[in-house]
């Protein structure tokens, strides 16, 4: 029977496209994660996926690689109806996804984590042999070299993610979903990541992008659509909107994309280093004589690509690692080693520190959000009314303040710390620092991992803590935060300050020289 006008067109139409998703529906209990939701990617381009923290973006990419089933909707994968109950049939449909939490074996090498789960039979000898051959063709084509013998926990964390690339590729997966890739990059791998994703696209490969990151959105994809409390808002073509568009649909508002703030007013000195010097387990010098000064109300940022001692800096000024040189507070030296230092000391000090992995120092995970929000203030005479006995409904009381105050979604106090998205647990941990009005307040890559709406709110934060008179030492990879934000620069590489700039009297190019270790 002939096709009529209208179906083959239809028809054509289907055929462009690698995804098409109708009517997508689902819900955790009472939360309503994706409602309704259609969506269709065309077939070898790049497609953004742009929405707050809880937006629904990463549940509707699970559905489509088959970690959750849908309540309804349909899956069209290049035109035709897909069914896809778990991973194992996405990965037949041809769909890799590279998660923002990777899922690598750290003590496997890169070779034998591409072919885990896809060995060819029950002999590994040959399995490696094909795959080595294989990854050898996949790294020349797409530019995604790594050492194929190393071990994951040896790698960076940008040659890390070229793994997880890998093992889609080699799995043949033409539709690739990544989730937040550049949260965890410096700068220059993220620019190698797009040059990935470009070179993907050139041979055919159709991208799925989930990021908060709009001037990634700009820079790298054709398509986007916007994400907003479990809905799909609107989908634009990306040479034809423009940040501020996709910002107020993003969170249903005009949005800030620059920092207001009035100039500084530094007062006295606060907090002076001189001389630090670390030294880690492996006799690698981490810190090779540090010296800074931080004023109150003003902000001190430390630019730099991680790994050159940033974290280190943080940890010593904290009280979680010895160092030689000295560090005085209000012109009182504070100890650097023996039983009067730690971070319990530098907190009564009027030390306030917001660690870089919220995962590893600032919160216990499976613990509920009233208990996170307590953590190294417990001690504290109103949660303890007595020597036996801790207040704990008036940590959830303080709790509960806490999360209203900072827009902690939901707000929820019972909550277990992983049940908030990336943007909300670091709210957690930035209100139980930042409303102690402290003196110094430590604080490393406070946007990681926050939408466009978490990220003016905390940057509004900080600037009103600096106001009120707190010195502030900000250390991120994002130099873009670094340069809105901060009062002075300093630039750390290879464990040494290189320099230090006046924000409205340099620009990223000088400061990436200094990064890069070029006075």
């Amino acid at each position: 029977m002939a096709l009529t006008d209208t179906a083959m067109r239809q028809e054509t139409a289907a055929s462009d496209l690698a995804i098409e998703l109708r009517g997508i529906s689902k819900a955790f209990g009472s939360v309503q994660a994706n409602k309704d939701i259609s969506i269709r990617v065309k077939r070898g381009t790049i497609h953004g996926i742009v929405g707050e923290n809880g937006a629904g973006k990463s549940t509707l990419m699970s559905i489509l690689f088959g970690f959750y089933s849908a309540d309804a909707g349909e899956i069209y994968v290049n035109g035709k109806l897909t069914e896809i109950p778990d991973s194992l049939s996405a990965i037949k449909s041809g769909i890799g996804m590279v998660f923002q939490h990777f899922k690598l074996v750290d003590n496997f090498t890169v070779l034998e984590n591409v072919i885990l789960g896809a060995e060819d039979s029950g002999l590994l000898r040959p399995s490696l042999a094909r795959a080595r051959g294989l990854l050898k063709d996949l790294a020349r084509e797409f530019e995604l070299n790594v050492n194929p013998d190393a071990k994951v926990e040896d790698l960076s964390v940008g040659h890390q993610q070229r793994v997880e690339i890998l093992k889609a590729l080699y799995r043949e997966a033409d539709i690739l979903i990544l989730d937040e890739p550049t949260g965890v990059l410096t700068p220059s791998e993220a620019d190698h990541l797009f040059r990935i994703l470009k070179g993907l696209k050139e041979q055919g490969k159709t991208i799925i992008l989930i990021t908060h990151k709009l001037r990634e959105i700009m820079d790298v994809t054709d398509e986007v659509s916007v994400m907003r409390r479990g809905e799909m808002v609107a989908t634009r073509v990306t040479a034809e909107t423009n940040p501020t568009e996709l910002a107020e649909l993003m969170v249903g508002r005009k949005v800030l994309l620059r920092v207001e703030k009035t100039p500084a007013k530094p007062g006295a000195e606060v907090l002076r280093a001189e001389g630090l010097r670390v030294v880690d387990s492996h006799g690698v010098e981490r810190l090779r004589g540090v010296s800074l000064d931080i004023r109150a109300g003003e902000i001190l940022g430390i630019a730099g690509v991680a790994g050159n001692g940033q974290s280190e800096l943080l940890e010593v000024l904290a009280g979680l690692r010895e160092a030689e040189g000295q560090v005085w507070l209000r012109g009182e030296a504070l100890p650097m080693s023996g039983a009067k230092f730690g971070p319990l000391s530098r907190r009564k000090q009027g030390i306030a520190h917001v660690p870089e992995d919220r995962h590893r120092r600032g919160l216990v995970l499976n613990f509920h959000a009233w208990e996170n929000t307590a953590f190294g203030y417990h001690h504290d005479a109103r949660f303890n009314p007595s020597p036996w006995r801790m207040d704990n409904d008036a940590i959830r009381e303080d709790t509960r303040g806490k999360m209203e105050r900072f827009d902690v979604r939901p707000p929820d106090c019972w909550l277990k710390a992983s049940g908030f998205s990336g943007g909300n647990q670091q709210k957690i941990v930035l209100a139980r620092e930042m409303e102690r009005n402290p003196e110094v307040l430590l604080v490393g890559q406070p946007t990681r991992g926050g939408d466009i709406g978490a990220i003016e709110f905390i940057h509004q934060q900080l600037i009103n803590l600096r106001d009120q008179g707190t010195a502030v030492l900000l250390v991120s990879v994002e130099l873009d935060e670094i340069l809105a934000l901060s009062d002075r620069i300093a630039v750390m590489f290879d464990g040494r300050i290189m320099g230090e700039r006046m924000p409205d009297e340099t620009n990223a190019q000088e400061l990436g020289l200094l990064m890069a270790g070029m006075e």
